[in-house]
């Protein structure tokens, strides 16, 4: 018995090293947690940022954005515009391959060609579908021919007439190519069960915990001659709490962190907006001028009646309000100075004809303020009645802010603080005359901005919730639409936003900046102004 023991000690002791010497993981998994609610990771329900977020790393289109905003190839390798500017024409990639799955035949994807786009373009003609519909009212439909694939390689778009800005709309990802195969399989699910050519192929998505991507192998971008993507998987859980989501980034949990709202800015910011020193070892921040602006909403359409017997349709009252308002303290002392104070029109930075000037903008001037509302029969604020400022709880300290601002003016503000929901609603259908909102581009061109005071996107159809309505604009805003030449519509674009601030249907806060925190062992983590997460040139070391 004993000499048995003996034996069996050395195996035993054998086994339990090895057991100990568990192998290493060493695949390399990005983490991020989503506070927000993704919805479906179907391109035609890229309308949020939680789901373009994770439809970027499974999903291409035509054309996409570098980190400087300029339009460059993506499964298309070029293209060209006909003379009358009215037809697209795109010579497509031969070694892109959907991603392997069921819906294929041996599981294996097959190769992308032309009339994947026509398909998929197809799709977004369904209201029912997507939001992408108006971006499609440029595109010649009669007798269903849009779009059109000459052969495997050439995909055709005709435009009813030019339109400058279209090719930039195409970097949005509506425009992403999906395969019939996996939309006949898998019908409405396929919100759920998403089959792209990104760097990145669906893995999982577990109700209200996590999604996880894996690494495409077949991805057919190199960098350097290396195979792109660097990263073997990623990870997004989607924590609600934003306390428990910040304590996860500190400890190390994730590796990323976006958005002023996310950070804990008493915690790791000073005053300046900089780094704490005693975080700088840890991680780093990214801040960018995001193509966001934040303002408040005046409607002045005298035919709805929240409109009639306000003082709101007087355009001197609004001139008032917004001389008002001292944009560089609010961004001071409410945000840290993350972001740049709304002095300079509606048009954010980062778009070119954004130059910083408040010759077509309103600073904080309390002399103009009391000549305006004598100018409107309101002396020093006196008759004038109390205006209702709709807001969500997201905003109230920004609101009361603004209230405190105007109270020095006899300005009496009474702030109703509604679901973002039930703000959207009654803003899109005219129930309210006084709302706080922000515009984020689309596609990185002004004409996006200036399209929501064009008086033919009159919500509730459209998105110009002011229902501003102004002949010169409407005339600047079509010649726009149609000029090629850059200077001269970049001229139109500065003559529409002068007439709106002159005209003061909205009160512009502040343009945003695009914010994140990442773990300094993180690199290859870019950031633009559309605030786009693109992970396939991250490394994590």
């Amino acid at each position: 018995m004993l000499r048995k023991t003996i034996y069996l000690l050395p195996l035993l002791c054998l086994i339990a090293c090895n057991y100990g010497e568990k192998k290493e993981d060493k695949r390399t998994v990005f983490r991020y947690n989503e506070i927000g609610t993704v919805t479906s990771l179907d391109p035609a329900a890229a309308v949020s940022f939680e789901n373009i977020s994770i439809i970027n790393q499974l999903f291409n289109g035509l054309v996409e954005l570098d980190d400087s905003l300029h339009i460059k190839p993506s499964l298309a390798k070029s293209w060209s515009l006909s003379d009358d500017k009215r037809n697209y024409t795109f010579s497509l990639r031969r070694n892109v391959v959907f991603h392997n799955n069921p819906c294929f035949l041996g599981n294996t994807g097959r190769k992308v060609t032309a009339n994947d786009f026509v398909y998929s373009f197809n799709r977004l003609f369904d209201a029912k579908l997507s939001s992408a519909t108006t971006l499609l009212s440029y595109v010649e439909n009669e007798n269903g021919k849009a779009f059109e694939a000459p052969n495997d390689s050439t995909f055709v778009i005709h435009l009813k007439k030019p339109f400058q800005p279209f090719l930039g709309i195409l970097c949005m990802k509506y425009f992403s190519v999906v395969p019939r195969e996996a939309i006949d399989m898998y019908g409405e699910e396929f919100r759920r069960n998403p089959v792209g050519t990104g760097p990145f192929k669906f893995k999982l998505w577990e109700n209200d915990s996590k999604i996880v991507l894996l690494k495409n192998e077949n991805y057919f971008e190199q960098e350097q001659q290396n195979q792109l993507p660097y990263l073997d998987a990623v990870s997004v859980s989607f924590i609600k709490d934003k306390e428990t989501s910040f304590l996860n980034f500190l400890n190390k949990k994730t590796d990323m962190i976006s958005g002023i709202d996310a950070i804990n800015t008493d915690e790791v910011l000073t005053p300046e907006g900089k780094i704490n020193d005693k975080y700088k070892n840890s991680f780093a921040m990214q801040c960018t001028p995001f193509l966001k602006t934040d303002y408040l909403g005046f409607v002045i359409d005298e035919g709805l009646t929240v409109v009639k017997s306000s003082p709101l349709r007087l355009r001197d009252v609004r001139q008032a309000m917004n001389y008002g308002i001292d944009r560089n303290k609010m961004v001071s002392y409410l945000r840290k100075n993350l972001g740049i104070a709304g002095t300079a029109g509606f048009i954010p930075p980062g778009l070119p004809t954004y130059d910083g000037s408040k010759l077509i903008g309103y600073d904080y001037n309390p002399e103009m303020v009391r000549k305006l509302l004598n100018n409107a029969g309101y002396p020093n604020g006196k008759g004038l009645p109390e205006i209702t400022l709709a807001t969500t709880e997201q905003y109230l300290e920004l609101a009361e802010y603004v209230q405190s601002q105007l109270s020095e003016f006899g300005i009496r503000i009474k702030i109703d603080v509604q679901k973002s929901s039930v703000l959207a609603e009654a803003a899109a259908n005219g129930k309210i005359n006084f709302f706080r909102k922000s515009w984020v581009a689309d596609y990185a061109d002004e004409e996006n901005f200036l399209s929501l005071f064009y008086s033919k996107n009159w919500s509730p159809k459209g998105f110009n919730y002011t229902h501003f309505k102004n002949s010169e604009f409407d005339s600047l805003y079509e010649k726009s639409e149609a000029e090629t030449v850059d200077s001269i519509r970049l001229n139109y674009y500065r003559k529409m936003d002068s007439l709106i601030m002159n005209e003061a249907p909205v009160l512009v806060l502040y343009y945003d900046e695009a914010v994140r925190l990442v773990q300094n062992n993180i690199s290859g983590l870019h950031i633009n102004s559309l605030n786009l997460l693109n992970l396939k040139k991250v490394k994590k070391g």
